[in-house]
């Protein structure tokens, strides 16, 4: 058991130095609010096309950040021969892939964090023809962003302690001590109940586009074990565009008709059980037990992906 902990926890922090990561983390956390504090002029739709957009941006740059978590922490072991380094160890393939998935899906836990937390903010920061846009939240939230970057500065040139985990830590803390604060005061600067216009309904989105980013993970890690970094997300994106038209090209099949298509249907990831979208721009809400339900659902397709995963790495040469 410690050596599984090791190594995922030697996964994340390898992760956490990756600049890919710390841009799409920042990239989200900066994009997500301008994009909600624009004016739509959407006939009383500003709101729907907001919660769209921002929960677009989160699984879009959840995607890419899998994809290219998995490659890094995989892929690139076994070229460079770490992977060969650390099995010539009484170390399994079996623990060492679980452990490498393990942090893999704790750095995409940041990632997908913040940018919900972004999505939150978004969700106070939209405003239809009649209002006006917070730009004292939005000013808030930036300057936490900036302020990390410059602590992680700080650190690095005094400290010479690594720039990116440091300013990717940074601005975990301080966009959530911003995001906080700000929740205290309204638009004018006035007290008022914490949280008074947030959408708490994000955060349940939030969790279902990380199972979603969670099982693509599993995937693309899988994929690694064979694959360079484009081979792996040409792989996932053919997966991604297939899950999302299995329902209107094989939905329909039974297994007494056309038993293949009904094959595709169950095997192939459905990601529209992870978009709620539509059910928050409609005022629903998303119950404990449909959480729990796609909770079961991811867990059981990134097991069968790693399992897929396992056997393509039990006879993998690495030398």
């Amino acid at each position: 058991m410690h050596q599984f902990v090791s190594i995922a926890i030697n996964g994340f922090m390898e992760l956490a130095r990756q600049p890919v990561i710390l841009l799409l983390t920042a990239a989200t956390s900066i994009l997500i609010p301008f994009l909600a504090s624009m004016p739509y002029f959407a006939l009383g739709q500003d709101q729907r096309m907001v919660k769209d957009t921002v929960l677009a941006m989160t699984l879009l740059s959840g995607l890419f950040g899998a994809v290219l978590a998995a490659s890094n922490t995989l892929a690139r072991e076994i070229r460079s021969g770490t992977a060969l380094a650390v099995l010539s160890k009484p170390v399994g393939r079996a623990k060492f892939l679980l452990a490498r998935f393990v942090g893999v899906a704790l750095i995409l836990g940041v990632q997908i964090t913040i940018a919900t937390l972004a999505s939150l903010l978004g969700s106070r920061l939209a405003y239809d023809a009649y209002g006006e846009a917070d730009i004292r939240a939005l000013f808030i939230h930036y300057a936490c962003v900036g302020l990390g970057f410059l602590v992680a500065g700080f650190s690095n040139y005094f400290l010479r302690r690594t720039f990116v985990s440091d300013a990717l830590a940074a601005i975990c803390v301080l966009t959530l001590l911003g995001f906080i604060g700000l929740n205290f005061f309204d638009a004018e600067g006035k007290p008022q109940n914490f949280a008074e216009k947030i959408d708490w309904r994000m955060a349940s989105a939030g969790m279902l586009i990380l199972f979603a980013v969670w099982v693509i993970a599993a995937i693309a890690l899988a994929c690694s074990t064979r694959l360079e970094m484009i081979p792996t997300l040409a792989v996932c994106t053919l997966v991604f565009l297939l899950g999302l038209m299995s329902d209107y090209f094989f939905g329909g099949a039974t297994k007494e008709t056309h038993w293949w298509a009904a094959l595709i249907h169950d095997v192939t990831p459905n990601w529209q059980r992870f978009w709620m979208a539509d059910s928050l721009s409609d005022g629903a809400r998303i119950p404990a037990s449909y959480m729990g339900a796609c909770a079961a659902y991811a867990a059981t397709q990134i097991g069968a992906a790693l399992c897929v995963g396992l056997a393509l790495f039990e006879d993998r040469e690495l030398s």
